[in-house]
């Protein structure tokens, strides 16, 4: 189980752990964006070249809260809960922060008590 944290604005924050292509490992913190209905992962394109993850599908179209806007599929390698998986992971330009997409929640189970400040993330198991 991970433990996230609420924003001021309400949002819902995670850690997971990227692995590059060279092992390396980063620590960052992800929005959970119900929104993004589509996708595992989206990461800004400058940290890309840090992880040096394959390329999969370029120039993807997809409908943003901002808009239109143009992906980048690549296969990422993250650490969640404990669990090393490779994933399709969206990558564009201008994003603000990385972004956890709702499809998470088909595998892990989310606990949001703002009350009492609990928020955790866990991997069901079957």
């Amino acid at each position: 189980m991970i433990e996230g944290r609420f924003g001021e604005s309400k949002e819902l924050f995670f850690e997971v752990i990227f692995v590059g292509a060279n092992g390396e490992q980063f620590s960052t913190e992800a929005l959970l964006d119900t929104g993004f209905t589509d996708g595992w992962l989206a990461i800004n394109s400058q940290d890309l070249g840090a992880l040096g993850w394959s390329l999969i599908t370029l120039q993807v179209n997809m409908q943003t809260a901002r808009g239109s806007a143009k992906f980048n599929i690549c296969s990422g390698k993250i650490i969640i809960d404990g669990v090393e998986v490779i994933i399709p992971v969206h990558v564009g330009k201008n994003l603000p922060e990385t972004i956890m997409g709702s499809l998470w929640l088909d595998v892990m189970r989310l606990v949001a008590d703002k009350p009492s400040n609990i928020l955790t993330l866990e991997i069901v198991q079957d």
